[in-house]
Formats: structure tokens, C-alpha cells, sequence
């Protein structure tokens, strides 16, 4: 956490609601912004999807392409901007592949150039499963880890077979929170800048709707949270599928599909799935092409740890980690939004900045709070389970479960918010003497092991400044 103190943390913006409390802190990575400085996730330079300008009402813009004219015979690789190569360690997740390529299935030039330019080198394992398959046409319903490249898996095809010439909405991409749209349709655009005239639309509840209609008529890709009225020919994928399909969003959900060409294209991708997901399936699904990645179930990355404590206990056993971890970015889970306020204060009176967001909050502020946490703007960021499905922020290596959550599905999305892509990961869980039940619960669940926090933590488990940068796989 932030070492960087002040007697007297303000809040930035015109409320108190705005998701920002600060103290005099330094962005992330930077030496002596706190927690030790520049940890395992590498510093947001290293973000592969970070935002671009500020983000508005959920309203994302098209970049506009640079790429100059390749010619036949041209090295159309030696024009690329590529970022700066990561030399982070890498777990099995991702780094179990066939050995294929990316150019191994037969994409546009220009979606390859986004690509790469994105820092994606080589298809990780559901990537590898699943662009083949998708390109073909076929249904799929898949299942992999947070963080092996679930976004990349059905984007990439989802662009390939985008058909510039025709004047309508082609795809529909699907997820559960305004946040995550907003991100997927960043990735989206990135990827394909350099195809020219792939228009990619976010549309999110709390906008305006005259406005969202008048964009419509001009978008070829949209990702939302809800339902809307749609032409005819429509390709429909689903991230994070088993929430959507879940009692609250099932109903929306059939309304949707009433509005979709009979022949249509469902990708459904998740970490989780209930029994709802097989119901929605057989119904809906044309002969569903069925990967599963999940042998078992937590990231190799993460090491997980957990401090018994009474409630009182809590705030001063987290000051104390604040001063013993080198963290990089870290994200705090509470329970419910009135926590998460009161914990984000109660932080900021120690003196360390945070920021926090929750649902109860005004869409402008959850925005920016999102989009500058993912900046690096601060270093600590106290939410809710809004935060658990789908994000991204590579520099994220500690997740603290400040209130223990209940359920195995929820615990493991939250803890997959570090150790992203194969990468080095610490979750660290506070826990009371009520929780001690859905501790032992969750460890069978998820057939995983919740270590006693021990004195000292290696940092070799979490900083990837602790190993060479050889980049050679981290053995479990």
C-alpha cells in the first residue's frame, strides 16, 4: 500500500462520493510511492489494455488508424510499435500452449498488426482452443481461468469475420458490468485500429438513450450491459456467461435472443458455470462446441494466505501489511458499499490514499475512478464484487479479502484479479471466527490450500523484480 502520508487526506472532485480519497501519493510504480515501489505487476507501462483519454458516459471513440499503406513484398512487421516486451515469469495458465501462432490462422494483416501492437505474442491455451473454432462458425461454450486470455479468445475472431462492406451491427459482446464494458470495448478497439472503419460502441445503463440510438446507427461492434433493439444479421457473445445467465440477468437475456437473426453465433466464456448455463445451453445452443481449462481451479500465481482476527482487529492488521508488502497496485474487498466507504476513510485517515467504487455510486465517478486506477494513479482501490468479473489491470499483484465472501465462485474471481495472465499474485484474507467455516468450505470447493500468513512473505511470490528476466515458467 501507499507509504506516502499526510496529516490532512482531501477529496478530490465537487463530492465526497467521488471514489477518491487521496494523500500525497505517487503513481504507481513510481520509487517511493509506497509499499516498497515498482512490484509484480511491473508498473502500469506494462498494462496491455490500459484506456486511452478519458472515458465518458460509458461513450468510447473509435482510434483512429496510423498504419501507413503495406505493399506486396513489404516486412509489415519491422512498421509495428510494439510495447515493451515482458519479461515477467509465467505460470502454466497461459504458457501450456500447441506452439501455434497467431499468423497460424490465416487472419487479416491489419488484425494481426493490432494484435501484436497489443503486446499479444503467441495464443495462450483457451485462445489456442477456441480462435479456430469460432472462425468456423460454430457455437462454443467454454471454460477457462481469470486471466488466460478469455477477452482475446472470442475478440479476435469476432474481428475476422466482421464484414466491412456490409451497413449494420454484427456483433453483440455481452458482460455484466459497466466497467468491464468499457474495458472489452478499449481492448476492441485497439486491436482492430488498424483495419479502418470497424466502429466499436459501449452502451452501458445511466446514459442517454437519444444519444445511444443516434450512435447505433453508425457502430459495427457493441458492448453493453443491456438489452436493445437489433437488426438482423448479428454475431452474440457472452464474457463472464455464467453471471448473465444467472436469475438476475436470464430474463433480459431471452428477450435479447428474441431480437437475433435464427442464425447466429453464441460464444459463451466464463470461469464459473451453474446449472443455468446447461439449461440456456440445450435451449439455445446449436451442437455447442464445449472447452474446459479448468482442471483446477485457482491461478498458479496466486499464493494465498489467510490472518485470523476478531472485526476490531481488522484495520490495524492491514495498516500492518501496508508496511511489510511491496505492493505495486492492490485491490481491497468489502462485503457491501457502506463498507467499502467506511474502510476507504478509515484507510485515508491512516494516511495512505486509496481510491474505492461500489454500484451505489454515480456513473461519472465509477468512470473515473476506473479508468484512473487503471492509470496508475493510485495504488490501492477499496470496491465491492463489482470489480471481481472480467477487469484487467496487469499491475495488480496483492488482492486483500478485507470481509471474506461466502461463496467459492466469488472468492475465486476476486483473487483472480491478481496474478493476471500467468503472472505472480498474493491474496491475502482476513478472517473472523464466523468465517472459519466458509474458509474450510472453500478450500474443498476450489480443491485449493489457504496457508496460515506467515511472519515474512517471500517476495519471490508475488514481486516479479525477484526473479530474472528470463521469462522462463514459474513451476507451481
Amino acid at each position: 500500500m501507499s507509504t506516502a502520508r499526510t496529516e490532512n487526506p482531501v477529496i478530490l472532485g465537487l463530492s465526497n462520493q467521488n471514489g477518491q480519497l487521496r494523500g500525497s501519493v505517487k503513481p504507481a510504480g513510481a520509487p517511493g510511492g509506497g509499499g516498497g515501489g515498482g512490484g509484480g505487476g511491473g508498473g502500469p507501462q506494462l498494462q496491455l489494455n490500459q484506456m486511452k483519454g478519458a472515458i465518458n458516459n460509458g461513450n468510447s471513440q473509435p482510434v483512429p488508424t496510423t498504419n501507413a499503406v503495406i505493399k506486396p513484398g513489404d516486412d509489415w512487421k519491422k512498421n509495428l510499435k510494439l510495447p515493451p516486451k515482458d519479461m515477467r515469469m509465467r505460470t502454466s495458465d497461459v504458457t501450456a500452449t500447441k506452439g501455434n501462432e497467431f499468423e497460424d490462422y490465416c487472419l487479416k494483416r491489419e488484425l494481426l498488426m493490432g494484435i501484436f501492437e497489443m503486446g499479444w505474442e503467441k495464443p495462450s491455451p483457451i485462445q489456442e482452443e477456441s480462435i479456430p473454432i469460432a472462425l468456423s462458425g460454430r457455437d462454443i461454450l467454454a471454460r477457462a481461468k481469470n486471466g488466460t486470455g478469455k477477452s482475446g479468445a472470442y475478440l479476435i475472431p469476432l474481428l475476422e469475420r466482421i464484414d466491412l462492406k456490409k451497413d449494420c451491427i454484427q456483433a453483440m459482446v455481452i458482460v455484466p458490468t459497466r466497467e468491464l464494458a468499457l474495458q472489452v470495448s478499449q481492448i476492441c478497439i485497439q486491436v482492430s485500429k488498424h483495419m479502418g472503419g470497424v466502429k466499436v460502441m459501449a452502451t452501458t445503463g445511466g446514459t442517454n438513450l437519444r444519444d445511444d440510438i443516434m450512435r447505433l446507427d453508425e457502430t459495427g461492434i457493441m458492448a453493453t450491459t443491456g438489452g436493445t433493439n437489433l437488426r438482423d444479421d448479428i454475431m452474440r457473445l457472452d464474457e463472464q456467461a455464467d453471471k448473465l445467465l444467472s436469475q438476475d440477468f436470464v430474463v433480459m437475456m431471452e428477450e435479447i435472443l428474441g431480437f437475433l437473426a435464427k442464425q447466429r453465433q453464441i460464444l459463451l466464456y466464463s470461469a464459473t458455470f451453474p446449472l443455468s448455463v446447461q439449461k440456456f445451453m440445450n435451449s439455445h445452443l446449436q451442437k455447442p462446441y464445449e472447452i474446459n481449462l479448468m482442471e483446477e481451479l485457482t491461478l498458479k500465481g496466486v499464493t494465498q494466505y489467510y490472518a485470523y482476527v476478531t472485526e476490531r482487529q481488522k484495520v490495524h492488521c492491514l495498516n500492518t501489511l501496508f508496511s511489510r508488502l511491496q505492493i505495486n497496485q492492490s485491490i481491497i474487498f468489502c462485503n457491501s458499499s457502506q463498507r467499502v466507504e467506511l474502510l476507504a476513510k478509515k484507510i485515508s485517515q491512516l494516511g495512505y490514499s486509496c481510491f474505492y467504487i461500489h454500484a451505489k455510486m454515480r456513473q461519472e465517478h465509477r468512470n473515473r475512478v476506473f479508468h484512473d486506477f487503471r492509470n496508475g494513479l493510485c495504488r490501492n482501490l477499496v470496491c465491492t464484487d463489482l470489480f471481481t468479473r472480467g477487469i484487467d489491470i496487469q499491475a495488480v499483484n496483492v488482492v486483500i479479502n478485507f470481509d471474506f465472501p461466502k461463496l467459492g465462485e466469488t472468492y475465486l474471481h476476486r483473487i483472480g484479479r491478481s496474478g493476471r495472465f500467468g503472472h505472480l499474485g498474493l491474496a491475502i484474507n482476513l478472517i473472523t471466527y464466523d468465517d472459519r467455516f466458509n474458509l474450510k468450505g472453500i478450500e474443498e470447493q476450489l480443491g485449493t490450500e489457504i496457508k496460515p500468513i506467515p511472519g515474512i512473505i517471500d517476495k519471490s511470490l508475488y514481486v516479479a523484480e525477484y526473479h530474472s528476466e528470463s521469462g522462463e515458467e514459474l513451476k507451481p
